[in-house]
């Protein structure tokens, strides 16, 4: 299929966006084009002075939260792409975030081996949850906003009490590393991304392992749920995406076309389509009913992390500390 390039030709160290045609319905990704307040610059936002290895956006889409090997965190206002403030605590690079459902407050995680609790408007640290005995790659939050679910280098999962800080289960079961953590709608089960080629489901309440999920040929990245709570995909070094049902265990579909490690994960509001960031310095949007590519998005440095604002809005941070705001169009 033939692909028509657009590039922007505003600053240095150009980013080109291409989206195929052909006989379906065109779509494009594009550079969220208004501009910044203060610089009449494109959204590209600066600020980091290390990689960005998560984001998070909170759930009226109108703040992200970065997480970065510098070890601090921002957050900004995609609106207008003001660096509202930065989070310090951590004594070492931080690897994952995520924001309450309520939009408050937020957890990070880090190598410190420490989960923190900020206040996004005040910016201030509320609480620091300690118990892991390596670094904390990966947290996610209940639905309820009750519960938080981190996964470590320690092989672990713990599950804490946001509010108090206990922590509830630890849920043993992964031979290498844990990388990635998400949770089902229902706040039931949670699926784990392990170095150890694996993927896992687990029911919180108990800490049981339900089953184990087998196909990928490296480590494995990272892993979202489907809004239906039935499937989830997940990104591995093996330069593959891959779609499963959670029910049975089986993989439905693998999605090829990267060139290099597959770091993060994220799906559509609907779950029709799911966008990957990866080390080959591009993000793809891909549909899950055929596994097809629709777009991609080439940057200048490794695209580490991706989330999205809106059905249409994608967060991605790269290796050079930036994060970019694209746009996707139908």
């Amino acid at each position: 299929m033939d692909e028509l390039a657009v590039t922007s030709a505003t600053t240095p160290n150009v980013s080109s966006l291409r989206a195929p045609t052909g006989n379906g319905p065109p779509v494009c990704i594009r550079f969220d084009g208004r501009q910044n307040a203060d610089s009449g610059g494109p959204r590209i936002f600066q600020g980091h002075a290390s990689r960005i290895d998560a984001v998070a956006v909170t759930p009226d889409g109108g703040r992200a939260l970065s997480a970065s090997w510098d070890q601090s965190l921002k957050l900004w206002d995609l609106q207008s792409g003001h660096e509202m403030r930065t989070l310090l605590g951590h004594g070492r690079p931080v690897d994952a975030v995520a924001v309450t459902p309520n939009g408050k407050s937020a957890v990070s995680a880090s190598w410190d081996y420490t989960l923190k609790v900020w206040e996004l408007d005040s910016g201030l640290e509320t609480r620091t949850f300690a118990g892991h005995a390596d670094v904390v790659k990966a947290v996610a939050i209940t639905p309820d906003g009750r519960r938080v679910v981190s996964a470590s280098a320690d092989e672990t999962l713990k599950v804490w009490e946001l509010d108090s800080g206990r922590t509830v289960q630890t849920l043993r079961g992964h031979t290498r590393s844990v990388w990635a953590v998400g949770i089902t709608p229902d706040g039931w089960r949670a699926v784990s991304a392990s170095y150890d080629r694996t993927l896992k489901v687990w029911e919180l309440e108990s800490g049981r392992a339900l089953r184990t999920l087998r196909g990928h040929l490296g480590q494995v990245n990272a892993v979202v749920v489907t809004p239906d709570g039935r499937r989830a995909v997940s990104g591995s070094a093996d330069q593959t995406l891959k779609l499963w049902d959670l029910g049975s265990g089986r993989e439905l579909l693998t999605l090829e076309g990267h060139a290099a490690a597959v770091h993060s994960v994220a799906l559509t509001p609907d779950g029709r389509r799911a966008v990957s960031a990866s080390a080959d310095r591009t993000v793809k949007v891909w549909e899950l009913a055929s596994g097809a590519t629709i777009a991609t998005f080439f940057c200048d440095a490794s695209a580490q992390c991706c989330a999205l604002a809106n059905d249409r809005k994608i967060v991605v941070g790269d290796a050079s500390g930036r994060i970019h705001i694209l746009e996707l169009e139908a």
